[in-house]
């Protein structure tokens, strides 16, 4: 490897060739301020187009100044980041974003969280000299998920990057030429009508609010306080390992006793917990793979739980709609279930009851109205909040979340297993789904639980697991263009896989579209990931088929795993979709 030396701010410092005067920075902590700028190395994602020309500095012996991100080092190269000339020219570009920008901080929903806004309060902008015309556009709330409102789209194209290069869905692109150009599909059509899978990633890396979630939670402070309505609310499990961050907790503390407390007071009449649900889609995935594996039926078998993976492979890949498991997603499981079996066993009418779901993901909010997920031409989830709604909620009550005791889930939908926890991060569903599968097909117990193989933020992962002599092999894919490596290894015959796993988001659900930001930092991820595992050890019971709620559920109400009212309630059917 080449070594180029140079010097910054009068630091010597030396770095392999090819790295950014912005990287090379770094090296001798020099902080520059960037916008456009996002690397996320670990999912091969570096943002670059250097649109926002905020990370300029001076560079000896050239005329203009140069984007930090996207100038390479070169040998004997000396730069100044600190100039007067250099902070001015950072100044100005923030003022003129700002002049093309709505003042409507105070009540925007990234405010304190908005990138623009604290770039803009470091480098001492306290006026706005510019004056102009004010872009203004048609705002986009039809995806049920996420809320486009481009009168804040500052350019930088960090969701182009995201959707385009790292979910491979294509969605955005710049649209129009000079003062008009925006970031957005293309003719300008409404989310619902594209490819988008409402992953909510683009949100996840926007520095502003032009990109944000569709809130749901007056609806839901409606709910709660229209005494006909018996409301109850069910968690993910990537919420209790990301939830404490709003509240200043260190990334990864598992706060499940003290979110289950806070939901108590927020006036739910059931706090129960979604990895009930996620036991019994184990149970019905692990028979469907079996009966695959044993009757000559279509593999892989492809989990089912990620609607944005599903709406992916309905779009991108209609000829392989075979070969994922029929099996509903784990909330809309348990909104089935909560609307039948749980109003059965507790005499209320279903009409009243009215399931919230907390969720780490926007495509749940879309996913609640799909017609094929309703039973009986009715919503199995009425309203679904994201983590961060969840928080704001509790910031509105007044609840004081950090010094909460620790509560339980109410019963009998809040019983669960160490299986359904790890569902919460990428390779989990496969984990828990591989535990109660080998006990299945051997008749023995498994002692050792932990499949190792599979765990672990590479965005394809493959796994070998010996069954009764038979070689089971497993790959596990996160973030949709590492799905589309692998179906489109599948569609050329170049892989034999038995079962797969695909998450949309890089990491699962832990860095779903509607956790608290982390603007790149990656070792959040890999925090909540370690809690998501610690969680499961922590479990006195680790294997979904043991849960002794769900196979009392089984026998009072739905009869065999597999059987005919299982495939009533809680399976579906997939639609073919246009690529657009």
């Amino acid at each position: 490897m080449n070594m180029v030396n140079l010097t910054i701010n009068g630091f010597k410092v030396s770095v392999p060739e090819g790295t950014s005067i912005l990287d090379a920075a770094k090296k001798v902590n020099v902080h520059i301020p960037t916008l456009c700028y996002l690397d996320l190395h670990d999912i091969k994602m570096v943002n670059r187009t250097a649109s926002c020309r905020v990370c300029v500095v001076e560079v000896e012996g050239r005329r203009n100044l140069a984007p930090a991100c996207a100038t390479e080092v070169t040998e004997g190269m000396v730069v100044k980041t600190d100039t007067l000339r250099a902070i001015k020219a950072r100044r100005t570009m923030v003022e003129l974003l700002l002049s093309d920008h709505p003042t409507d901080c105070l009540v925007c929903e990234k405010n304190t969280q908005c990138q623009l806004q604290k770039l803009a309060a470091d480098l001492g902008v306290r006026k706005i000299r510019y004056k102009g015309k004010m872009s203004t556009y048609p705002k986009d709330s039809s995806s049920e998920s996420i809320y486009r409102n481009l009168d804040k789209c500052i350019m930088c194209r960090r969701c182009e990057t995201m959707c385009n290069e790292v979910q491979t869905c294509n969605v955005y692109s710049a649209v129009d030429r000079g003062f008009e150009t925006v970031v957005s599909p293309a003719f300008g059509l409404p989310m619902i009508d594209t490819q988008c899978t409402f992953c909510g990633q683009c949100v996840a890396v926007c520095p502003t609010a032009a990109l944000t979630q569709i809130s749901h939670v007056a609806k839901v402070w409606e709910a709660l306080s229209d005494p006909d309505k018996f409301v109850i609310v069910q968690t993910a499990p990537a919420i209790r390992v990301a939830l404490g961050e709003k509240f200043g907790m260190e990334p990864g503390t598992i706060v499940t006793g003290k979110m289950v407390a806070a939901l108590r007071r927020l006036g739910f009449d059931k706090v129960f917990d979604t990895d009930f649900a996620a036991d019994v889609t184990i149970l019905e995935e692990a028979h469907e793979f079996i009966d695959r594996l044993q009757n000559g039926g279509r593999l892989p078998i492809l989990t089912s739980c990620c609607p944005s993976w599903v709406k992916f492979i309905e779009h991108q890949f209609p000829d392989l709609l075979d070969i994922p498991s029929t099996c509903k997603s784990p909330h809309i499981m348990f909104g089935t279930i909560a609307k039948t079996y749980l109003a059965d066993k507790m005499g209320i009418d279903p009409e009243k009851i009215v399931v919230v779901s907390v969720m780490p993901c926007l495509a749940k909010k879309y996913e609640v109205v799909r017609p094929e997920l309703q039973h009986e031409g009715k919503k199995n989830v009425d309203l679904v909040i994201t983590t961060r709604e969840l928080a704001d909620m509790l910031l509105e009550a007044g609840i004081d979340f950090a010094s909460l005791p620790d509560e339980d889930f109410d019963n009998p939908l809040g019983e669960s297993t160490g299986a359904s926890v790890i569902f919460g991060t990428t390779g989990g569903v496969i984990e828990a789904a591989l535990r109660t599968a080998y006990e299945w097909l051997t008749n023995e117990t498994l002692e050792d639980v932990e499949f190792h193989s599979v765990r672990g933020l590479d965005g394809l992962k493959e796994a070998t697991v010996n069954i009764n002599g038979e070689e089971i092999r497993i790959g596990v894919a996160h973030g949709l263009g590492n799905a589309r490596k692998l179906l489109e290894s599948i569609q050329k015959g170049e892989s034999r896989y038995h079962a797969i796993e695909i998450m949309a988001c890089p990491g699962g659900c832990i860095d779903g579209g509607g956790q608290p930001y982390h603007f790149g930092n990656l070792e959040i991820v890999k925090k909540r990931m370690e809690a998501i595992y610690t969680e499961d050890r922590n479990k006195k019971i680790r294997k979904s088929h043991e849960n002794p709620e769900v196979l009392k559920m089984y026998k009072e109400y739905i009869g065999e795993v597999g059987g005919e009212k299982a495939h009533e309630l809680l399976h579906t059917h997939y639609t073919k979709r246009e690529k657009i």
